[in-house]
């Protein structure tokens, strides 16, 4: 069997799900993270990501500007649709959050379906805009020690940790996209 033919053999239950899977795939390590409770998380960090809001309406707040999509990997499955994504403030281009989704783009019409599989809007913003409802409900929060890749992404110099959250997404009461949202180092540390 060749290698691009392996599969990764990881959980969905695992705590990093799907970033950890996502890089897998790629032949990337994947980062050590351990669960954190939410209280634990310093600011601005915790109101970033203790909410039930989606993150890119939750960036663009925090920022006051738009954020723009850079996918970093792609791909499909049989049911399921994997990218990993940085979001980054359109006007900087400074990294505000790299992310991973699996979700089932079958449960949205093709308009939605299309603009989705262009990779050129951040999913929060293409929801919101194309009236679709839909939940995010934080299930675990992250403490996470960063990879190299990582480290590259979110301009780094040392591996300081970051911390993130993992997300269901639902729609009408249905599970359709696990998500895994990790930050940069706030500015002072950046």
């Amino acid at each position: 069997m060749s290698s691009s033919k392996i599969r990764p053999r990881i959980s969905s239950n695992g705590v990093l799900f799907p970033l950890d899977y996502v890089y897998a795939r790629s032949g990337v390590g994947v980062p050590e993270a351990e669960l954190i409770e939410p209280d634990t998380i310093p600011q601005p960090y915790r109101k970033l990501l203790v909410h039930k809001s989606d993150m890119t309406l939750t960036l663009e707040r925090h920022f006051g500007g738009r954020v723009a999509l850079r996918p970093l990997a792609i791909f499909s499955t049989d049911v399921w649709y994997f990218r990993r994504v940085l979001l980054a403030l359109e006007d900087t281009g400074r990294p505000v959050e790299m992310g991973a989704i699996r979700i089932k783009v079958g449960a949205f019409s093709d308009r939605i379906r299309r603009q989705i599989l262009d990779h050129e809007i951040p999913l929060g913003r293409l929801l919101r805009e194309g009236g679709v409802k839909f939940q995010s409900l934080p299930r675990a929060f992250l403490a996470v020690t960063p990879n190299p890749e990582m480290m590259g992404v979110f301009w780094m110099r040392q591996p300081l940790p970051l911390f993130g959250r993992r997300t269901e997404m639902m729609r009408d009461g249905t599970k359709i996209g696990d998500i895994v949202e990790v930050l940069p180092l706030a500015k002072k540390h950046a």
